[in-house]
């Protein structure tokens, strides 16, 4: 019986730039200054860009929510209720010592079914800041 593994290609650079790019024009579109940031599987960043008018800690944000949509592999829209008073992952934001960030804006993501990355995005309100990183994820696609 053969387990044959089919490799899947990392997030390059140039896959980060599009992310970042895409990320950016959709905030633009809407008429919001954002940071954006993307990190490879490793949690390493690949690229980063604060729009000039974007707030300072929209920076910080958008890594931490990249860094937390990578380490549990779902976008963090989809996990704010999860560390509610009472949720299963209430006392994760403090249990580590890598920050994470339960805010809507971090999106994972995938290639042939397998995590290679995530792009946080920073500086509009939770919902924008989401919508803005899945219209980059989805031209990754």
């Amino acid at each position: 019986m053969s387990t044959t593994a089919t490799a899947v290609t990392p997030l390059s650079t140039e896959d980060a730039e599009v992310l970042l790019s895409a990320a950016r024009q959709a905030a633009e579109a809407s008429g919001v200054a954002v940071s954006v940031t993307v990190l490879d599987a490793g949690g390493h960043l690949l690229a980063f860009r604060r729009d000039d008018r974007a707030v300072l800690i929209s920076g910080e944000t958008s890594t931490r929510k990249a860094y937390t949509a990578l380490q549990l592999d779902s976008a963090t829209a989809d996990l704010v209720d999860a560390v509610q008073p009472g949720a299963p992952f209430h006392t994760l934001p403090t249990a580590l010592d890598r920050p994470l960030l339960f805010i809507a804006g971090g999106v994972p993501v995938h290639r042939g079914g397998r995590l290679i990355g995530a792009v946080g995005v920073g500086g509009g309100a939770p919902e924008q800041d989401h919508s803005f990183a899945v219209a980059a994820v989805d031209t990754l696609v």
